[in-house]
């Protein structure tokens, strides 16, 4: 039977959503720091603005010395072949942030950005190394008015229902409590 823990013998990818500030980060950070080795936390976000720069500030004091940071924007995929062996686990936070990112690199170029997803699922299901991801569910709001947020939202979900699919284990995080909706004990 399988432990409610993350690594040896536990489940091997995690998947942490909710709404904004649902506690998602918070509870991915504690899971991960339940697992033994070195720690590797994986930055999507990027300090575009003073306030931005704030909350990644306060981020870094709230994982303090137990963790690695390594900020990757778009590179995600790249981050968790390069920690096989070398890391207990790897943290992404998050997956909508990235999204953002391609969506910012990549024009509305939406085969090369499925590409990307399709590899970052292809990087899963080869790891070794325990993973969690963190993401926004951005499906339970209105309908962006705007052609470039109905995109946004529409990738959005697709990546959230592959990643979900894929993962041993799927917490949805509603105000602070965490309800295992997937794999859960």
């Amino acid at each position: 039977m399988r432990q409610n823990t993350i690594g040896q013998g536990g489940y091997r990818v995690v998947f942490v959503l909710g709404g904004a500030r649902s506690g998602k980060s918070r509870y991915a950070r504690l899971l991960g720091e339940t697992v033994d080795g070195r720690r590797l936390f994986v930055a999507t976000a990027q300090a575009l603005d003073d306030e931005m720069t704030q909350r990644i500030e306060n981020h870094k004091r709230e994982r303090g010395s137990l963790w690695e940071t390594r900020e990757e924007p778009t590179e995600i995929m790249t981050a968790i072949r390069d920690s096989q062996g070398t890391h207990g686990v790897i943290l992404i936070d998050c997956l909508t942030l990235w999204l953002s990112n391609l969506l910012m690199a990549h024009g509305e170029d939406l085969d090369k950005i499925e590409d990307r997803i399709q590899d970052l699922v292809r990087c899963l299901k080869e790891t070794k190394t325990p993973v969690i991801l963190v993401s926004n569910e951005v499906g339970l709001s209105i309908v962006p008015e705007n052609r470039l947020g109905r995109v946004f939202r529409d990738l959005a979900g697709r990546l959230n229902q592959d990643i979900a699919r894929l993962a041993d284990r799927v917490v949805f995080m509603v105000a602070g409590i965490p309800m295992d909706i997937k794999g859960g004990a």
